[in-house]
Formats: structure tokens, C-alpha cells, sequence
């Protein structure tokens, strides 16, 4: 079994694959992911056409250190399958990921999986295509254990609050936004998917926040995803991909805090102790795997 690829996705753009401007744009930005869109921000006119597009922004942009995704259209449509062999065999080795929205259960991503090695096999492709899966419905979450363990070709679960709010009947105004409700709306639907996502090694992404002119809601959005272990979020607008990039990257003196805390353990395993005072606080193997988390995260970024 191939290892997956240790990607970042602090930020994850979301770009129309109908347009070559946009998607101009986006190869020129200093980004950790990207994704070119086939769904949702695409008119079902423009979903053929869109193909072509994508396929050529993938092979003569320079996307420079960026992961390079496309989102289908979901399996319940007649687009997705041709979604997957248009642009594959358009783009081969310049695609790093295809994004699957609204998988219902483990079979789902298994389709998906299926046909990327039949296809990597046919076009002698050199490196294995991963699969983000968009978690966006209720019957999802409640298979979500289900879909992390599908494949080993599976990278990353995301949530998608903006579909999965229909889905539950639950009321917002803004898509992320606040909705009234006494705490954090979307506590359980991020712990739940992001303890599935661990579980299996895999990552977990919060989704999307509509009102991109509000860079301190967004921030704080970033924060709460953040701190149950997501390791990004999505941007729907190039404005907040600084915001998102900077929320889940640590500080320099926190990197140098917990390489500090390491070595002092390291020292004391040394001498054969199992604790060690350290900043006047004790230190063990538990509060060392927390800060080994935060310094894997700081080498993945370059600091």
C-alpha cells in the first residue's frame, strides 16, 4: 500500500472551472491547495466546456507549490463519471486530487477509487490520484466512520455546512455564519467528522464562510475548526485566503517552545526518566505528542 502524500491545506480555494480568468489568478496566488470546480459553481450549460478549461489551466499555468484538485459533480448526476475521465486523461500527471461532493456512504469514494486505478493503470500514470470526500449530508454523517476507512487513496474528509444545513432543515442566513443558536452550531457535525478523520490518518477540513467581507467572523471560524484538530478551511473568495493560511499555521515562538519542550523530554528519556520539568510546568509523553502535532505541522509548512 502506497503512503499518502503529506499535503497542506490550511487553505483550500475554491475556483469556477468556467472561468480562465479566475482560474489565472489562482495559479499566480501563493496557495496550499486549490480546487477547480465542476459543481456547484458552475451553470449546467457550462459543465462540458468547464472540462476543457480546467484540463488547460492544469497543464500550462505554473502552480508553482500548489495542490492542484477538481471537484466533480456528485454521483447523482449524469456529469460525474465523464467528470473523472475527461479531466484525468486530460491532465494526468498535473492533477494531484479529485474532490467527491455529497458521498453518501463508503461505496461512493470505492467508485471513485475504482475508477482512478483503472484509469492510472491504462495511462501509465507515474504517482497515485488522491480523493477528498465533501461530508455534506445528514445520511453521511451518520456514515462518516464508514467513509474515512473506504480507501487508502482517501486524504481528507471535509465538512460542508452550506448543503448540510439543508439536508438537516436547519436555518441560517449565511452559509458558516452565525444562526442564533446559543454556542457553536456546528460543534458536534466538525468534532464527530474530525475524530473519524484521525482515526484513519487522514485529514479533516472545515468548509465554507459566505460573507467573505468579514475577515474577523471568518478568523474565528478558523479558530474553533482549528482547535478540535481540522487542519484548514476552505476559501470561496481570494480574500480570505491569508486569513485562513495564517489561522492554522503556529506562531514562531510557539514552534520554538515545543522544539524546546522535545528536546528537554528527549534529554530526559536520556537519563531514563519519564517526566521532566520544563518551563515550570511537568512534561510527559502525553505533552510531548500534542507539541510533536504542532512542530510535524511547522517542518509541513517550512518553519
Amino acid at each position: 500500500m502506497q503512503d499518502r502524500p503529506r499535503r497542506l491545506r490550511r487553505c483550500q480555494l475554491s475556483v469556477p472551472g468556467s472561468s480562465e480568468k479566475m482560474m489565472r489568478k489562482a495559479s499566480e496566488m501563493d496557495l496550499d491547495f486549490v480546487f477547480l470546480d465542476l459543481e456547484d459553481a458552475v451553470a449546467p450549460s457550462e459543465k462540458r466546456p468547464a472540462r476543457a478549461k480546467i484540463v488547460q489551466a492544469l497543464n500550462t499555468l505554473d502552480w508553482g507549490r500548489t495542490t492542484r484538485c477538481v471537484r466533480i459533480n456528485d454521483l447523482t448526476t449524469e456529469y460525474a463519471y465523464e467528470d473523472i475521465i475527461e479531466v484525468v486523461e486530460g491532465a494526468r500527471e498535473n492533477l494531484d486530487v479529485i474532490m467527491l461532493p455529497k458521498a453518501m456512504s463508503a461505496a461512493d469514494v470505492q467508485f471513485v477509487d475504482k475508477l482512478l486505478t483503472m484509469m492510472e493503470k491504462k495511462l501509465g500514470l507515474t504517482k497515485r490520484i488522491g480523493i477528498d470526500v465533501l461530508i455534506e449530508e445528514v445520511e453521511a454523517m451518520m456514515q462518516v466512520e464508514a467513509i474515512a476507512a473506504s480507501t487508502p487513496r482517501l486524504e481528507c474528509l471535509i465538512f460542508g455546512m452550506g448543503d448540510y444545513s439543508a439536508s438537516q432543515g436547519i436555518s441560517i442566513r449565511d452559509i458558516g455564519g452565525p444562526s442564533g443558536y446559543p454556542g457553536d452550531i456546528w460543534n458536534y457535525q466538525r468534532h464527530k467528522l474530525t475524530i473519524a478523520a484521525r482515526a484513519h490518518r487522514i485529514d479533516a477540513v472545515d468548509g465554507p464562510y459566505a460573507d467573505f467581507k468579514n475577515p474577523d467572523a471568518y478568523r474565528e471560524e478558523c479558530r474553533r475548526a482549528m482547535i478540535l484538530g481540522m487542519v484548514g478551511k476552505w476559501a470561496i473568495h481570494p480574500a480570505q485566503v491569508a486569513v485562513a493560511q495564517e489561522a492554522f499555521s503556529p506562531s514562531e515562538v510557539d514552534v520554538a517552545r515545543a522544539r524546546d519542550m522535545i528536546k528537554a523530554y528527549d534529554e530526559a528519556l536520556a537519563q531514563g526518566l519519564g517526566a521532566v520539568q520544563y518551563g515550570g510546568k511537568m512534561i510527559d509523553i502525553a505533552s510531548v505528542r500534542v507539541v510533536r502535532n504542532l512542530v510535524d505541522r511547522a517542518d509541513r509548512i517550512g518553519m
